[in-house]
């Protein structure tokens, strides 16, 4: 698809998947146009060629009018906390989104949308194989409120597309990994505590790990060959945590974590750390939503991306060492 000079707007730009995505399209020439709030830090919108339009997601106007003369969209922005005081600002932040950027969608006449969805709204398999596009999450069956919050705004997009002919392509990117990640992201946390030799010990887990850039390949993929009201993963390859943790240390030049902790007693030092966050308004490194996750091993199959979009992901240990290169060179290690 030719998108030199083609206006696109990119929500969530200033996040970490969104930087991802924007910096993609201005590889292709586009005309990139950022929706970012006034309160959000700029550090990944530096070195970054797009006009910058200032609303939140949620003010339908503000979003209409940042969509003035776009022909394409990409939704990326999302409330993407495992925990908050108030766990129903996730909820109202995601639905609302969702809800009010598609609307403007639709009155914008946009030719094409791709919704950064996530594979939270996906069931898993209890035996622990790859899960896949054709398990779809039930709201009571997510785990927490961010992911109920993304199962609800995933339906919207389904509706509106299937009702109101909103030509919304959706992606479902698995746990992204690499450089900007500047919050950092859950994921970016353990490897920053990993690679500081602050995680001795880790649970029988296992997530799908996949380069942050290869994702926003990946998007822009589903703009040009994604199917309206499908959705499509965007992982890259399964990995135990140990294996993970082991690859962060190897690359670190620390010592691998061999000790494997049982959940269950992981329980009252995640209530400890909920009480402690409620207090300071910090997120603890440990919930409980987050030990209900962990005793899942959260893999996942690309195949249908590969198959129908061309998509493709390298080894998730480039994507480690790209995110330590990074993290390091900003200070964070």
């Amino acid at each position: 698809m030719e998108l030199r000079n083609i206006p696109v707007l990119v929500t969530g730009a200033a996040g970490f998947v969104g930087s991802a995505v924007a910096r993609a399209l201005q590889a292709r020439g586009a005309a990139v146009r950022v929706l970012v709030r006034p309160s959000s830090p700029r550090t990944n919108l530096e070195g970054l060629d797009a006009e910058v339009a200032v609303g939140d997601i949620r003010d339908q106007a503000a979003v209409a009018e940042a969509l003035t003369g776009c022909r394409y969209l990409f939704h990326v922005a999302a409330d993407y906390r495992i925990w908050a005081r108030d766990p129903q600002e996730i909820v109202r932040n995601n639905i609302e989104g969702v809800g009010a950027v598609m609307a403007a969608a639709i009155g914008a006449g946009l030719e094409r949308v791709v919704y950064t969805s996530s594979v939270a709204t996906l069931r898993l398999h209890a035996e622990g194989s790859p899960a896949d596009e054709t398990g779809p999450l039930s709201e009571d069956e997510a785990i927490g409120a961010y992911k109920r919050s993304k199962v609800a705004a995933e339906r919207i997009v389904e509706r509106l597309a299937a009702e109101r002919g909103l030509p919304a392509v959706i992606v479902s990117p698995s746990t992204p990994i690499g450089p900007r990640d500047v919050k950092p992201t859950p994921t970016g946390r353990i490897i920053v505590e990993a690679a500081q030799g602050k995680m001795p010990a880790y649970v029988d887990t296992g997530l799908n790990l996949v380069h942050v850039d290869d994702v926003a390949e990946g998007h822009l993929l589903a703009l040009e060959k994604g199917r309206i009201g499908e959705r499509y993963i965007l992982g890259g390859q399964d990995a135990p945590l140990s294996e993970m943790l082991g690859e962060i240390a190897r690359l670190s030049g620390r010592r691998a974590p061999t000790v494997r902790l049982p959940i269950g007693p992981l329980w009252p030092l995640a209530e400890i750390a909920e009480l402690i966050g409620q207090v300071t308004g910090r997120e603890p490194f440990l919930t409980k939503d987050a030990l209900k996750m962990a005793s899942h091993h959260m893999y996942f199959s690309s195949a249908k991306a590969e198959r129908e979009l061309g998509y493709s992901a390298r080894p998730y240990p480039e994507a480690l060492q790209d995110a330590l290169t990074w993290f390091r060179a900003r200070g964070y290690l």
